[in-house]
């Protein structure tokens, strides 16, 4: 295999909503150089079902979207975040209209606005049940005829590069066309590589969904923020085939959600009943699922009315029939699964990290919009205007003068021995994300390349003991529930088949569910972060190869985020600890 390099102004690195707006929104003037890892439009932004969350009716005010944000987030949000954003959305919706975007309207000519589960008020425009689709498909062809973007597709990034003044300069890349490694340099890198919930076994998004952005940004010392939080959609089909995600919009209008005696049983656990916010909902489902033995409850949205439903929610009735299934007539088994990542690399308001020459935008990046869950449909939201908040950054910085890229050996040294490397477990009396993180220090070197050692421990000898103590003393008393969708946190399988199994995606996926899902205790999670930092340890021994280092950066991620569960001991919003 060969290597090279080119050259770019800005690099982005993922194409899906945050990525193609952020390009589309920088000048002609600058060269843009977007890489995907398949061909556009990829990613979960096609999948996104409900739509954007903005203030657009005159029964509703900014405060009270801030104030139903900042609700479903547990009080965990960054106010000035919140604030910033959603004062953002009118602008970010109307620039989709200027870009043809055919967002549904009523009878009048006005947009149409429903209303989904958190939200005090319609303030959700759409296109019918496929809003991701209809966004992705109408700036798809605009970012194609667009003169100052190459568009690079099939291409894996493997390693930002720093320069020697410490900032990222570069990314090694994998070109699945070409069959060759490449060095790309840049001005600025842009990391907008979407989520993590194809660690899950069971999950709504992509399968290149698996968090590898945020192990490449932390490789470099970039801050993380609240990884813990990851949420759970609550009616995910549950019926042979893929994962199909049954919007939220669905409860909005008036569904209802069923136990197998046909009562609905949410008002028993909120007093929002089906209207609560995802991680309330998921949790009841979960519970109920449990003391009922069952592997999903059912969803039934009969009621709403043939027309209703054929109108607004063709995507769900489509899917349905192709599975047998008649949202008109039947009830539609659901249960959740893991969906959306509300932390990640932390971030300020236009999408600056806190290493010089990376951003981060869209669901790798943690702005501290969410807090501890985020409120539907304000993702998609933070695609757009982050994407545009960072051109506009970009576009206004002064070219840096490049200089040579520091070599990989060099830079595993010197990460090995920084204090840059770091995690936030942010609090709603945090500064603002804006700030510095100033977190534990777990900048231990993670490079890929380097093979002469097997990889440290980033387990203490105190962790170390007490998961060996726990799985002897507990090894059959964990908390977990059987069935065909797992929420079990416990020792189902002893240590020794776990860590003796050799480290595959396969297996983590199964780890992270059974330990690190829905319903998460301290022994569970001990086990997985032991499991995990094993697996790390074995996988820096192999050889190089293209599978040995994406595997990598998926075990990092996994690891940080069963970290960031286990450094928080009590329960908030999305994370959940039975214990």
């Amino acid at each position: 295999m060969q290597s090279g390099s080119t050259q770019t102004q800005v690099l982005i690195i993922g194409a899906g909503l945050a990525g193609t707006s952020l390009a589309l929104s920088l000048p002609s003037s600058m060269h843009v150089t977007l890489l995907s890892s398949a061909p556009v439009p990829c990613g979960a932004s096609p999948m996104a079902l409900g739509g954007l969350a903005a203030v657009l009716s005159a029964q509703d005010s900014l405060e009270q979207h801030i104030e139903d944000t900042l609700e479903a987030g547990a009080r965990h949000s960054d106010k000035e975040a919140v604030r910033g954003i959603l004062q953002a959305a009118p602008d970010a919706v109307h620039w989709l209209l200027e870009r043809q975007v055919p967002l549904d309207r009523t009878e009048d000519g006005q947009l149409h606005l429903t209303r989904e589960g958190g939200h005090s008020r319609r303030r959700i425009v759409h296109a019918a049940d496929a809003s991701g689709y209809a966004i992705m498909q109408a700036l798809a062809p605009q970012l194609a005829k667009a003169p100052h973007v190459q568009q690079r597709t099939d291409c894996l990034a493997l390693t930002l590069r720093r320069n020697e003044q410490g900032a990222v300069a570069g990314v090694d890349i994998y070109d699945k066309h070409t069959h060759r490694y490449e060095t790309i340099l840049a001005d600025h890198v842009v990391l907008a590589t979407g989520g993590l919930g194809s660690l899950y076994a069971h999950s709504t998004n992509p399968d290149s969904a698996l968090g590898e952005g945020v192990a490449l940004a932390w490789r470099v010392g970039a801050a993380i923020r609240d990884l813990e939080f990851v949420q759970f959609h609550p009616t995910c089909l549950h019926a042979e085939g893929p994962t199909f995600l049954l919007t939220e919009a669905l409860r909005g209008e008036g569904g209802h959600l069923l136990d197998k005696q046909g009562r609905r049983f949410m008002p028993d656990y909120d007093a929002r009943a089906e209207l609560a916010p995802r991680d309330i909902v998921s949790r009841a489902i979960a519970a109920h699922m449990r003391q009922e033995g069952s592997s999903h409850v059912w969803l039934d949205v009969r009621h709403l009315g043939a027309d209703t439903l054929q109108q607004h929610f063709p995507k769900a009735l489509e899917e349905g029939l192709c599975r047998g299934l008649d949202l008109r007539r039947d009830w539609v088994p659901v249960a959740p699964a893991a969906h959306y990542s509300c932390g990640g690399i932390q971030t300020d308001m236009s999408g600056r990290t806190t290493v010089p020459g990376l951003y981060a935008v869209g669901e790798v990046a943690c702005t501290g919009l969410h807090g501890a869950n985020r409120l539907a449909s304000n993702s998609l939201l933070e695609c757009v205007v982050m994407g545009r908040a960072a051109a506009e950054a970009i576009a206004r910085s002064k070219r840096t003068q490049r200089s040579a890229l520091v070599p990989e050996t060099d830079a595993a040294t010197t990460s090995s021995i920084s204090s840059s490397c770091s995690y936030t477990n942010s609090n709603p009396s945090s500064s603002s994300s804006s700030q510095a993180s100033v977190g534990p220090n777990w900048g231990l070197s993670l490079n890929s390349s380097s093979h002469s050692n097997p990889r440290p421990s980033l387990m203490t000898a105190t962790a170390a003991d007490a998961v060996e103590n726990a799985i002897i003393a507990n090894n059959d008393k964990a908390c977990q529930y059987d069935g065909n969708n797992s929420y079990s946190n416990g020792s189902r399988k002893n240590h020794s088949s776990s860590t003796n199994n050799p480290p595959s995606l396969p297996a983590l996926r199964n780890l992270m569910q059974e330990h690190v899902g829905l319903l998460r205790n301290h022994l569970g999670l001990l086990q997985a972060l032991h499991t995990l930092d094993h697996w790390r340890g074995q996988i820096s021994l192999l050889p190089p190869s293209l599978d040995q280092q994406t595997l990598s950066l998926q075990l990092d991620t996994a690891w940080l985020l069963t970290q960031a569960a286990l450094d928080r001991p009590r329960s908030l919003g999305a994370h959940y600890r039975l214990d």
